[in-house]
């Protein structure tokens, strides 16, 4: 696990290849009206970010046979974890949250959601990738690298609070496919 303060990082948040439907400007609207982006194919970069919690893990399972005392460790999955926390400026994060834009955008019915749990359908977007969930890109502010993670979903979603008013939200997010890290 990593912790990165928010002046340290630049984070973008990309949507899935087609999400013109969405919003004319081609960006998953949080508000109704699209003045307030979360992602877009271009990408939107997080404002007043306070932190970035960067979590890889893999979970192995331990086989053992039959008259062998050699146990053998099979890789089940990898999984990459992103909580990011703001000062709440908007209620972008709380509107593609609550709306049901947990698992990305379709490009032809919008938002890729049931309000009964996780989406039915994934649908190719030309061949191109799956249009099912978000792209992550934290890019270190030496701009000597960038840590991408593809396909992630939004698992949760959390607003402090205190005497005066609202102070931060942390929006959480994870995927099970395997992070990109490029130089910039």
């Amino acid at each position: 696990m990593v912790y990165f303060l928010g002046r340290d990082v630049a984070v973008t948040i990309k949507a899935a290849d087609d999400v013109k439907a969405v919003t004319a400007t081609g960006a998953v609207a949080a508000d109704g009206t699209g003045d307030t982006a979360f992602a877009s194919v271009a990408g939107v970069a997080v404002s007043d970010l306070t932190g970035v919690d960067l979590g890889i893990g893999v979970t192995d399972e331990d086989v053992t046979y039959i008259g062998s005392k050699t146990v053998l460790k099979a890789e089940i999955k990898k999984e990459t974890t992103v909580s990011l926390t703001r000062k709440k400026s908007n209620n972008a994060w709380d509107a593609v949250f609550n709306a049901g834009a947990r698992w990305g955008t379709d490009g032809s019915d919008g938002f890729i959601a049931n309000l009964a749990g996780e989406p039915t359908t994934i649908s190719m977007s030309g061949g191109t990738g799956v249009t099912f969930g978000y792209q992550v890109e934290i890019t270190l502010l030496s701009n000597t690298e960038v840590f991408k993670v593809p396909n992630m979903q939004i698992t949760g979603h959390t607003v402090s609070l205190n005497a005066d008013g609202t102070t931060e939200e942390t929006i959480e997010l994870l995927s099970q496919e395997t992070p990109v890290i490029a130089s910039s």
